[in-house]
């Protein structure tokens, strides 16, 4: 497999405060990679380095140009979708409405309608309540409708923060087994970022553990999980 993603010496500031200390990492066309680590280790950063969110210095690539100096908005025009924590949808609008307005760069009205109703096939309780408005939503329905409306987008690399966050730990197994199907299905390569380790490995092919704005291990996502000093060390578990 080729790479999709490549990030060489990452550094990223909020203000005067570095929070990334030269990562680098690389996620193949068609992988799932997580990024694990504890509370304010840098995960989340680095996905908004990604996006042009914070400023960063060092290389990122995608499909093997340079992002530097793009606009957030010119990054997931270029086919890069963000699905921060804490779902983001918007609430006031229908569930229809939040999934048209992840379309909202494209022109190709059959085909968004065709997209509308594969969303519906992945979450099935998103149909139902195609007409209610998302913020009456559960935690993980909106957490749905949040991935649901970034796949409207049609991206190559969908970036996600904390999935789980705050949902039922059965939601949450439902949630990543719907992720797989949509990474073999949809062929849609994933960076997630993730606290539930555990759950985040099985889900995976590889994975960086990030410690202090430094990454301080990397492998095989099996090759880590099966490590007990490292599963202690990093993982918590």
């Amino acid at each position: 497999m080729t790479s999709l993603l490549e990030v060489d010496h990452l550094a990223a500031y909020y203000g005067q405060v570095q929070a990334l200390h030269g990562i680098s990492f690389s996620l193949k066309e068609g992988a799932i990679t997580a990024l694990l680590g504890a509370n304010g280790a840098g995960k989340t950063t680095t996905l908004r380095a990604i996006c042009n969110m914070v400023r960063y210095t060092g290389r990122v690539e995608f499909k093997g140009q340079s992002l530097q100096g793009s606009s957030t908005e010119q990054i997931v025009r270029r086919g890069v979708a963000h699905v921060p924590q804490g779902r983001g949808t918007f609430g006031t609008l229908t569930v229809e409405e939040n999934l048209q307005l992840g379309a909202m760069t494209r022109k190709d009205f059959a085909g968004i309608s065709a997209d509308i109703e594969r969303m519906y096939a992945h979450f099935p309780v998103l149909k139902e309540r195609r007409a209610q408005q998302a913020g009456t939503l559960s935690g993980g329905e909106q957490q749905m409708l949040a991935i649901g409306r970034a796949l409207m987008l049609r991206p190559r690399l969908m970036l996600l923060d904390e999935p789980s966050f705050g949902l039922a730990p059965m939601v949450v197994r439902y949630l990543f087994d719907i992720l797989g199907e949509i990474n073999r299905d949809d062929k849609v390569s994933i960076l997630v970022v993730e606290q539930n380790a555990e759950l985040a490995l099985d889900l995976a092919n590889e994975a960086y553990v990030i410690e202090t704005g430094r990454i301080v291990m990397s492998g095989k996502a099996e090759d880590i999980r099966q490590n007990d000093e490292i599963r202690r060390s990093y993982l918590g578990y």
